[in-house]
């Protein structure tokens, strides 16, 4: 039997995952790590922490599997995409915390990049919109506010790079300084059609290049894990963001295929071929991940919808609110009541991502009554998961031109079957939980197999795909649409909430 380590560095943990080459789990370990909130919207990591759970995460996993290290042909990551990081060459010391996706520090340095005329710009080169979701703004902001920062930057002694990029860095004992495709699509600094760092783009932020990356294809060599970090030099042989990631491993290679992540937040991508769709409806033009290294291999492409707040509404309710001890039990408290008695809850606490993109929009609850329990305030909690992604679905039809027949889904969040149940009737097609939930690991996993030859082709490993459950919608048509009309509704509330501040 052979085997491959897929490294899951997420948002809220570190996870590593061991699989066989029938692409089944064999054993995993996770840490949780510490979310810091300097200022209100502000979000960072510390990246020693970063690191050292995925580490040991690692060492955990390849023991529990009762495997030597060297019987790991090939490490994939899979990691949140646009967090933030630079870093001492030299030293390899972090110059400040990680900038995480959710922050919103550069809120007023996108509106002038929009007031200059820059977006249409981004968006042609790149397509995202200009927003603080993204890498570029966030490194800008750390060169100009870290003290000597830019002028260290411009004469090539520092490192930018997402998490993959620190995490290839420090396994590999600062030998290797490169990302893939799909991570550096998101640094508001790549074009996406080309193939490589922009330098329009670059100087529209002031970022030297000499900070950047090389960037490859998600499936191919990107370095070797040193001996001491791991037991075994091993090839670290795929990357890619966890969002594309998932969609590999869900089997969603060709046009027309899609899947949604309900993790921290909620990622819902569309593949769209060959064709770079380009959005009307605020969705985010992206790369697939690359199962190949070929430079004849066409490049794929996939719309893309972010949900901000997903999971980590649970989150809230457990943590802040105290309603359960523990995120499983909001399941229950949910089916404890027959609807939601009228309450919709807009989880807006950093904003509103696609199709809205309204970084002043806040977290709102309306048609509370005297009648309104936890319950209530718990099934609007996962409802608004299950209302965000049929904003996305309703978009993305519009721009691809094609009806969805299914939605495949994977992430913890998806383990919920009223939540699934209730997705599948705001939708109205069927969503497919497969057997393996873990997909944005097993993409990772995927990737690495395909380098090494593990796996013969994506047609291959589509294969492996199975379903586990399918959720068919059951609720009448003119019934969910009228939930859905009253969500928009209580959304429209929320926007534009905070510009005054």
């Amino acid at each position: 039997m052979r085997y491959i380590l897929a490294l899951d560095q997420g948002t809220t943990s570190s996870r590593a995952i061991v699989f066989d080459e029938h692409g089944k789990p064999r054993a995993s370990a996770q840490r949780e790590i510490r979310q810091i909130y300097p200022q209100p919207g502000w979000v960072e990591h510390d990246p020693h922490e970063i690191y050292v759970s995925q580490r040991d995460t690692a060492r955990e996993a390849i023991a529990m599997a009762g495997l030597d290290p060297t019987e790991i042909r090939a490490i994939g990551i899979a990691n949140q995409r646009e967090t933030t990081l630079l870093w001492d060459r030299q030293s390899g010391e972090p110059l400040h915390n990680a900038i995480v996706w959710q922050d919103r520090r550069t809120t007023a340095q996108c509106a002038e990049l929009r007031a200059a005329g820059a977006e249409e710009t981004i968006k042609a080169k790149t397509g995202l919109i200009v927003d603080p979701y993204f890498s570029g703004t966030k490194l800008a902001w750390l060169l100009d506010n870290v003290p000597g920062a830019r002028a260290r930057a411009e004469r090539g002694e520092l490192a930018f790079g997402t998490v993959d990029t620190w995490l290839v860095w420090r396994l590999s004992h600062s030998r290797t300084h490169v990302s893939d495709e799909t991570n550096a699509s998101r640094t508001l600094l790549y074009d996406i059609h080309r193939g490589d760092w922009d330098q329009e783009l670059l100087s529209l932020l002031r970022v030297p290049r000499a900070l950047l990356p090389d960037v490859q294809p998600s499936a191919s060599v990107f370095g070797m894990a040193a001996p001491e970090e791991l037991g075994a030099a091993i090839p670290i042989a795929g990357i890619a963001g966890d969002q594309q990631a998932a969609l590999f491993g869900q089997g969603c290679h060709r046009r027309g295929m899609a899947k949604a992540t309900y993790g921290t937040g909620s990622f819902m991508l569309l593949h769209t071929g060959e064709t770079a769709v380009r959005s009307a409806s605020g969705l985010l033009t992206t790369p697939a991940a690359q199962p190949s290294a070929a430079k004849a291999t066409p490049r794929g492409y996939a719309l893309e919808g972010s949900v901000f707040v997903a999971g980590s509404v649970v989150q809230w309710l457990r943590d802040e609110l105290q309603f359960f001890r523990s995120a499983d039990e909001i399941e229950a408290m949910a089916a404890s009541v027959p609807d939601n008695g009228g309450v919709f809850l807009v989880p807006a606490f950093t904003g509103l991502g696609a199709p809205h993109w309204d970084p002043f929009a806040r977290g709102a609850i309306v048609g509370l009554t005297r009648g309104s329990s936890r319950a209530h305030l718990a099934r609007a909690a996962l409802e608004s998961i299950a209302y965000q992604v049929a904003d996305l679905l309703q978009a993305m039809q519009q721009d691809a031109g094609e009806s969805l027949t299914e939605l495949r889904v994977d992430g913890g969040a998806s383990a919920n079957n009223l939540l699934m149940q209730f997705q599948a009737d705001m939708l109205g097609v069927p969503v497919v939980r497969p057997r393996v939930l873990e997909t944005t690991a097993l993409g990772a996993a995927y990737l690495a197999g395909l380098t090494i030859g593990l796996w013969a082709s994506p047609a291959q490993i589509a294969s492996h795909w199975a379903e586990e459950r399918r959720f068919e919608p059951q609720m009448d048509p003119a019934a969910a649409e009228d939930l859905r009309a009253r969500w928009r509704a209580a959304v429209h509330r929320s926007l534009r909430w905070a510009e005054q501040d």
